[in-house]
């Protein structure tokens, strides 16, 4: 896999595509979105794909002094430095060592391009809003405020994460600082 590809699901390229364009992963009315699934430490999770300019391969990444402990530090893509953050240290998950299927999933968050460290990438899905509960209440657990939703699929759940609060604004202010 290269550059924009995903897999068994499907392709994200640079431009979204015609339906995702149309709001929220929209496919017909407000009744499906579209999300981007990926494994984190051996859960699922799923991005909205309006938010996701590309999927890449894993590349050597910069690391930056004094960054965030979750900034894994930056990359040059196509002449943009973004930071790349490692969503297992964000989630406070065991770290273990990337393979053949790690990624860089380029998301905007907050309106600030970033990139995020995933085990791999699964397919882009057309879900049902309704199949799309809110999180349950899990006070004061480490990952809690970045769960937009829970989506139950017939045999599994997927985590649908609220990149909008994936970042502090404390946090996207010290990403600021992030150059290499």
């Amino acid at each position: 896999m290269g550059t924009g590809e995903i897999g068994q699901g499907g392709v994200v390229t640079d431009a979204p595509s015609e339906t995702a364009a149309q709001g929220w992963g929209n496919v017909h009315g407000d009744e499906f979105c579209q999300l981007v699934t990926c494994a984190v430490a051996g859960e699922e999770f799923a991005v909205d794909i309006l938010s996701v300019q590309e999927i890449n391969r894993m590349v050597e990444v910069t690391r930056v002094p004094k960054a965030p402990a979750f900034v894994e530090g930056v990359i040059n893509l196509r002449g943009r430095i973004i930071p790349v953050l490692d969503l297992r240290r964000r989630f406070g998950m065991t770290e273990t060592e990337r393979t053949v299927q790690s990624r860089i999933v380029v998301v905007n968050v907050g309106g600030r391009v970033v990139g995020l460290v995933v085990d791999s990438v699964s397919e882009v899905m057309r879900i049902e809003r309704r199949a799309i509960e809110p999180p349950p209440s899990m006070g004061n657990r480490p990952g809690a405020e970045f769960v937009q939703g829970i989506g139950r699929l017939h045999d599994r759940l997927l985590i649908v994460l609220d990149l909008n609060r994936l970042l502090t604004p404390a946090e996207q202010a010290s990403l600021d600082g992030v150059k290499p």
